[in-house]
């Protein structure tokens, strides 16, 4: 989804949000103008700024013009609204889902959950403690235990058994 879609669709949010003020957007309009006048000229930005129409209508001109301005546009009026409130620019709908897709894409290391990882546990801790208090039959249980398992984890079981004899 590109700048332009994701401010059309924020767009909605942003005119209905009570913490979108007066003080906000006129900040937003200084930053527009002061930092990249290409996006927005002095006398766009004068209009932006009159405080004799109300507010939410200014500022959904000005989401208006930014739409019409283009991908740059759009791209430093999130930037502006990220440097001057960050509470608003994290709650837009477009960061939610984007942020809602990056937490399920997130890989899960063990989905088994927890009776497969004591199962686990205490399959090793068993041999362990027949290992170690096992004495010589230990070397014959040792490689036969380790038919299910992993190449690398069987070698090394399998070696401890040599080791024993």
């Amino acid at each position: 989804m590109g700048l332009i879609e994701q401010l059309q669709s924020d767009s909605l949010f942003l005119c209905s949000d009570q913490r979108m003020d007066t003080e906000l957007v006129d900040r937003l309009v200084l930053q527009l103008n002061r930092i990249y006048p290409q996006i927005l000229s002095d006398k766009e930005a004068h209009r932006f700024r009159n405080l004799s129409v109300p507010t939410k209508v200014r500022l959904a001109e000005l989401l208006k013009h930014l739409h019409r301005k283009g991908e740059e546009a759009c791209h430093e009026f999130y930037r502006a609204l990220h440097i001057h409130t960050e509470d608003i620019y994290f709650s837009l709908p477009s960061r939610v889902r984007q942020r809602g897709r990056t937490q399920s894409d997130q890989y899960v290391l063990n989905d088994r959950g927890p009776i497969f990882f004591l199962t686990c546990f205490s399959f090793v801790v068993g041999i362990a403690i027949l290992y170690y208090y096992g004495g010589e039959y230990t070397g014959l249980f040792l490689p036969c235990s380790a038919a299910r398992l992993s190449k690398d984890a069987r070698d090394v079981l399998i070696s401890y058994g040599e080791v024993g004899k």
